[in-house]
């Protein structure tokens, strides 16, 4: 007896739109839509949930008027991927994304926990392939800030889609993001108090 090959469905983002705007998901189902792929996204625990509020905090002090900070809300990052940082900065006001999601953010964050390998490899990929310059993995597990910028996104590289320039800061050090060089960020202000790690 002959086997056929298991076969996916890529989706595109005007797709997946559409399903949202017909009611076709559960309310409250948490989804992505990366590279094609329909992502379940993982529950949020409530360190996760701290560190996202602290970084909105933070960085919405940081930019100021002029710029929105979005938790947790779509980016049209391209033709087959909104997703949903934990936390983007883009210009303007809200008023502007009322009839579209934004596509240019200047800066994105993940707050990664169990998410790490994901946040690390395909989001990283994804985003450096949109020619994101300022992503940064708020890593939970080992109360780092990993900052990735300078995207490689020609196809060439064999390695495919990826940051050339990935530096971890440990909770002593200061960030400054690209979009706002002139405003330095304390590491240690991103995460939750390092009792909230305890079980």
């Amino acid at each position: 007896m002959a086997t056929t090959p298991t076969r996916t469905r890529r989706w595109t983002r005007v797709e997946y739109d559409r399903l949202i705007h017909l009611g076709i998901f559960r309310p409250g189902e948490h989804l992505e839509l990366l590279g094609g792929h329909l992502m379940v996204r993982e529950p949020q625990g409530s360190l996760h949930a701290t560190a996202v509020g602290l970084v909105e905090d933070v960085l919405r002090g940081c930019f100021g008027a002029g710029w929105v900070v979005r938790g947790q809300m779509p980016i049209a990052l391209d033709e087959e991927s909104e997703p949903e940082p934990d936390v983007a900065v883009v210009p303007g006001t809200r008023y502007d994304y009322a009839t579209a999601h934004p596509s240019r953010p200047v800066l994105l964050v993940e707050v990664a926990e169990s998410s790490l390998a994901d946040d690390r490899g395909t989001k990283a990929a994804l985003y450096a392939r949109a020619g994101i310059a300022d992503y940064w993995i708020l890593n939970l597990v080992d109360r780092a800030l990993e900052v990735c910028r300078d995207p490689v996104t020609a196809s060439v590289q064999s390695s495919g889609w990826r940051y050339r320039d990935v530096t971890v800061l440990q909770p002593g050090a200061s960030v400054a993001p690209l979009a706002r060089p002139e405003v330095l960020i304390e590491v240690a202000a991103l995460l939750p108090p390092a009792r909230s790690y305890l079980r």
